[in-house]
């Protein structure tokens, strides 16, 4: 990466997801998308126009492209840890879309061929870096609560209908409702409370079997293999206790719901998949919520990656670290082994909380110079 000018970027993958990321990053002055990559060439080049980048092709254009210092992975999660070891061995810092992988082994190659090369690694969620959770942190930081105590999260809608055009990718490994929404809650947590050292689950399958209703495996019966509603308790290392629920099984809508209590009162933090959101307090002794407005960066999907940019400029580590990434991949393996063994499991790795970001942090301005 040069001392100079904007951060190159190349993007891997043109599905749904890309267009929030190339809306961002080509609004932020420090960084520069040079090519948008996929297998279907074709719709690689068609989101490259709708966001006026100069350069489409296949996956390989953007790991041999010399102007990319960051490649942003938005494949699918099967093939997540494929695409950025190819990112790194082609020696590009890597921003991958959430899970880092499907299994520990995977994850863990990634961190220690990331740190054999010198290159940075970090992972989704971003939405850490945005003012929501980040306001969240002051206020818990500074003592407005107390000691946190417990955690709640609650995030239930109706799932997948029949008709989903990737009804089979979702009730498949490495998805169903705690792989797909999990990292943003569990994420989360670790922000308040730290890395999580034992969790215990309980999951189960509302509908075993399902039939595809469109594309070309229409009519084809299918068998779920993920647990479509999971509820966890987590333990963290500094002892304190958070419930967490995660379904697809509700015939109604309830998402963002994260509550912290402390000793001295309660708070509601914005939904941990968005970057902005309305916080509430509730002080000890108060019958009504206080609401709360956060402040600092919004941006959107794209501020990890950013992030990774000025911090390998100034020489600092990153946030959205490929730690914290491994960290929540771990416990998530960790979460299915204590449903499918009916017992607690003991979580082996740990991820330092990331520093807070500056309340004036800024995508929008340039702190890169051209000279």
């Amino acid at each position: 990466m040069s001392n100079a000018g904007r951060t190159g970027i190349g993007l891997i993958g043109s599905g749904t997801i890309s267009s929030q990321y190339l809306r961002n990053l080509t609004a932020f002055p420090d960084v520069e998308v040079h090519i948008v990559a996929d297998l279907f060439v074709d719709k690689a080049a068609e989101q490259a126009a709708a966001f006026g980048v100069r350069e489409s092709g296949p996956p390989e254009a953007a790991l041999a492209h010399p102007d990319v210092d960051i490649i942003i992975n938005l494949t699918i999660p099967a093939v997540h840890a494929e695409v950025s070891a190819a990112a790194l061995e082609s020696g590009k810092h890597v921003w991958t879309e959430k899970p880092l992988a499907l299994d520990r082994a995977s994850g863990q190659s990634l961190l220690h061929r990331a740190d054999t090369l010198g290159l940075r690694i970090g992972g989704a969620p971003d939405t850490i870096l945005g003012a929501g959770l980040q306001t969240a942190r002051r206020i818990i930081e500074r003592g407005d609560i107390g000691t946190p105590l417990t955690g709640l999260t609650l995030f239930e809608v109706p799932g997948p209908a029949d008709d989903h055009r990737n009804l089979e990718v979702l009730l498949s490994h490495g998805a169903g409702p705690l792989w797909d929404m999990g990292p943003y809650y569990l994420t989360a947590l670790t922000q308040v409370f730290g890395s999580f050292c034992s969790v215990q689950a309980r999951g189960r399958i509302a509908r075993p079997t399902r039939v595809i209703q469109v594309g070309p495996k229409a009519g084809q019966e299918i068998t779920v293999q993920v647990p479509t509603h999971v509820s966890v308790m987590t333990e963290f290392e500094t002892g304190q206790l958070a419930t967490t629920v995660l379904s697809w099984d509700c015939p109604h809508r309830r998402i963002g719901h994260i509550e912290i209590v402390g000793t001295e009162g309660t708070l509601s933090i914005p939904d941990p998949n968005e970057f902005d959101g309305h916080l509430a307090i509730c002080h000890r002794g108060d019958s009504e919520w206080t609401p709360i407005r956060s402040t600092g960066a919004v941006g959107g999907r794209g501020l990890g990656a950013l992030d990774i940019a000025r911090s390998v400029r100034a020489g600092v580590p990153h946030r959205a670290s490929g730690e914290l990434a491994y960290h929540v991949l771990d416990t998530m393996v960790s979460i299915t082994e204590s449903i499918e063994r009916g017992m607690p499991v003991t979580v082996q790795s740990r991820a330092q909380k990331p520093l807070p970001l500056p309340e004036g942090w800024d995508p929008y301005t340039r702190t890169f110079s051209d000279n």
